[in-house]
């Protein structure tokens, strides 16, 4: 790799790096540890690292001592791994400084995994950004020997999103003026989900489309080979179909069949591992299932609900959903669950929380069935907190057994992540 293309890109990077506006995330890595940034594309992972370098900017960091790189930058596309050491050299030669090392999107080099390690081991400071998920896997953590901790930036929360938009949340929000200028700003969240960059554009399902279709599913096609895309394609349409509903793999392939694509179920189960890795869906398990079905039946949600729109001619319930299951797994992780047997439930923090989603809760047989879910599910599960989460909805529906707490989500999204659930 020619060390003149080298020099210039690393200059150019150092020129800018403090000319750049940036809104801060709520995101606070431990600034003397390396990091690993990951998570779904355009989700904002590039503007995280220039928000860290600002910052270290502002605490007397010369911009001498940044070395960042965008792997994703045409003018690398010959750059391989041994490409990464004569970057380094062609900073030694104009620099003296030991530089912080900033590699964004280093998925795209073979074999980075060593060259990181070993600048960890040499005491470089290094911040790393990549969109699939091998980076978070045991294999990863063990090749890196423990160097680095593991950071998943996702898409916009709606306190952040509110913060982009120039809205600050007092303490009473609820009460205040501001309430209607954050439930206005709430359904075009609701509408669009949260990647960054949607905030300036004002055909927003455009981007959404334009996003989807370049991004994700050639991602995949290219990474994995696959050699069937319509059936990849298609697979994604009927899992955003069915957001709110468990499938299995079988069910799946044939769901599938009926529109006369014929996959084999082993397809099935690497297509869905597929879009996991690409951060473009993530699953959760029925907690009263059995053992040997807990892995073959799940529910399937989407990182962010804005791209539901894109596959659905009304999406609202679906969407609803999934922003209500993205915050919660955010919070709680693996310690989240959904019930079904002889009633459902949408989500269910053992111990803490059960939570329906409902986005019209007034009609007389939704009540029914969702207050009756709850009270079925309270006897055999008993937990703190029992909640129905709506689109606009809110009221405390009392009983001799239980007491139910229905919010509109606008106002859930907002309550702090100990009073969540």
């Amino acid at each position: 790799m020619d060390k003149g293309i080298l020099k210039k890109i690393i200059l150019d990077n150092q020129e800018r790096m403090p000319h750049i506006e940036l809104v801060r995330r709520s995101y606070h890595p431990q600034m003397e540890a390396n990091y690993i940034f990951t998570g779904q594309r355009r989700a904002g992972k590039t503007f995280f690292l220039f928000s860290l370098i600002q910052e270290m900017m502002k605490n007397g960091l010369s911009r001498e001592n940044i070395l960042y790189i965008n792997f994703e930058d045409e003018r690398l596309l010959e750059l391989d791994i041994n490409g990464l050491e004569t970057l380094l050299e062609s900073y030694k030669e104009m620099f003296s400084h030991k530089p912080i090392l900033f590699f964004d999107e280093i998925q795209n080099i073979i074999g980075w995994q060593k060259f990181a390690r070993r600048m960890a081991d040499s005491d470089y400071s290094i911040y790393i950004t990549g969109s699939n998920s091998e980076m978070l896997s045991n294999e990863m953590a063990s090749t890196l020997g423990g160097r680095f901790l593991i950071m998943e930036i996702e898409t916009l929360s709606f306190p952040e999103f509110l913060s982009f938009n120039g809205v600050q949340i007092g303490t009473n929000f609820e009460f205040s003026i501001e309430r209607f200028q954050i439930q206005r700003l709430f359904d075009e969240y609701f509408s669009f989900g949260g990647f960054p960059e949607l905030i300036k554009f004002t055909d927003k399902k455009e981007y959404l489309s334009n996003l989807f279709q370049k991004v994700f599913p050639g991602d995949i096609i290219s990474r994995h080979q696959i050699r069937n895309p319509f059936a990849l394609r298609l697979l994604i349409k009927k899992l955003a179909e069915r957001t709110m509903d468990e499938v299995s793999f079988n069910r799946i392939r044939h769901i599938l069949a009926s529109t006369g694509v014929q996959v084999g179920t082993a397809t099935v189960i690497d297509y869905i591992r597929y879009l996991q890795d690409s951060f473009l869906i993530r699953e959760m398990t029925n907690f009263n299932a059995k053992i040997s079905n807990r892995e073959s039946k799940k529910k399937y949600y989407f990182r962010d609900h804005g791209l539901l729109s894109l596959f659905l001619m009304e999406p609202q319930a679906f969407q609803l959903e999934t922003l209500v299951f993205n915050r919660l797994r955010k919070i709680f992780s693996t310690n989240l669950f959904y019930l079904r047997n002889s009633f459902e439930v949408d989500f269910y923090i053992p111990g803490e929380s059960l939570i329906q989603v409902c986005y019209r809760f007034q009609e007389y047989e939704t009540r029914k069935r969702e207050i009756g879910a709850l009270q079925k599910a309270a006897e055999k599960y008993p937990v703190k907190n029992i909640s129905i989460i709506s689109h606009t909805e809110e009221e405390t529906i009392t009983s001799e057994k239980l007491e139910i707490n229905v919010i509109p989500a606008w106002k859930w999204l907002l309550k702090n992540p100990e009073k969540v659930a």
